[in-house]
């Protein structure tokens, strides 16, 4: 049984904390939290689930001590320095880790020089492993990706799409603030802003062009924005009338001019926003991989939890990924992987695989 500690409470930690208590031959052993007021807390309090004996902790150390592995998710968009830190802190300790924290990583071949020679140096001292993969979900951005492309003959394009109404996803933060929903048509969101994009996908497209041996070297963005055409209600309250109501984001990887990997994000606040683009098949929210090549293939994707959004499901399935690649991870050389060094199923024996049926 791996013992892991989750370190962070917020939308991503509370879902790895519901994966760590019932994913077989995992063991959830801490919570480590920044904030005072959540430590004592029975962890299972921030994944709604009934208490499971593990208190929240202000102490890291200690967590460290006890555990085997770190599940990170503590924010890495708005502090990657302070995540870097973080990560190194716990490699050290001689705990493997994984995280969707650290966008730059996801590509490590393309990785701030300084951050690899940081991590690696630490997984070394501690013989410890390190995996970064998204949230939206990784394995949708390259796995997924790779194994389709192994179906077809001749590929023209690869396109990861993710297509999401928001009305339900109650994350106040991410939604207003990160993409801008709500605001101003005069303001460009955090995540919307020049290279921003690329920063955070660029690794996916250069992972998956290494992977079918086609080599990116341009990536470009392309931002389309709409506003809400009358005023909407959703979990989080009413919307405007004029203020963003959605925004189709592609980040392009090219290779000799040619348009080859593209990953791009469909996304409104309200179903009733831009009727004129993509909508999921049913539901509220789809991942697809879409490849123009011979034959020509969608693979549709969809996630849902009880009583969760579609957000959540896609959420899950991203720490399940994560969590799941952990006894692969604790038999590798210390070291720094990516999402396609490790298998996408994980490597449980059958007997604990078994546990997975419920």
């Amino acid at each position: 049984m791996l013992r892991v500690a989750v370190w962070g409470t917020g939308n991503m930690g509370a879902t790895a904390i519901r994966s760590a208590v019932a994913f077989p031959g995992l063991q959830l052993a801490g919570v480590i939290t920044s904030t005072p007021e959540k430590a004592g807390r029975d962890a299972a309090s921030f994944a709604g689930l009934d208490p499971v004996g593990v208190a929240a902790t202000t102490d890291v150390d200690a967590a460290l001590g006890a555990c085997d592995a770190v599940a990170y998710m503590a924010s890495g968009d708005i502090r990657p320095d302070d995540a870097v830190a973080d990560i190194e802190r716990c490699l050290r300790a001689g705990r493997h880790v994984v995280t969707p924290s650290l966008y730059s990583l996801y590509d490590p071949r393309s990785a701030p020089q300084e951050w690899l020679d940081r991590l690696t140096a630490a997984a070394e001292t501690g013989s410890a492993t390190l995996l970064v993969s998204g949230v939206d979900p990784g394995w949708g951005n390259d796995a997924l990706a790779v194994i389709a492309a192994g179906l077809c003959t001749r590929i023209k394009t690869i396109r990861c799409q993710e297509i999401f109404d928001y009305s339900t996803y109650d994350q106040p933060y991410a939604v207003k603030v990160s993409c801008g929903f709500g605001g101003s048509m005069d303001d460009t969101p955090m995540m919307l802003l020049p290279s921003i994009p690329t920063m955070v996908w660029g690794g996916n497209i250069r992972l998956v062009g290494r992977a079918l041996g086609v080599e990116i070297d341009e990536i470009t963005e392309d931002v389309q924005r709409r506003p809400l055409e009358e005023s909407v209600d959703t979990v989080m309250g009413p919307f405007e009338k004029g203020t963003q109501g959605a925004f189709w984001l592609k980040v392009i990887g090219r290779s000799g001019g040619r348009e080859r990997i593209v990953i791009d994000h469909i996304t409104r606040i309200h179903a009733s926003c831009a009727p004129d683009w993509p909508y999921p098949d049913q539901g509220v929210g789809d991942h697809r991989v879409i490849i123009d090549g011979d034959p020509q293939l969608t693979i549709t994707t969809r996630a849902d939890v009880p009583g969760g959004t579609r957000a959540d499901g896609g959420n899950t399935t991203a720490a399940n990924r994560l969590l799941g690649a952990l006894a692969w991870l604790v038999e590798q050389k210390p070291g720094i992987y990516d999402g396609l060094d490790v298998p996408l199923q994980t490597t449980l024996p059958p007997e604990v695989q078994a546990e997975r049926w419920a």
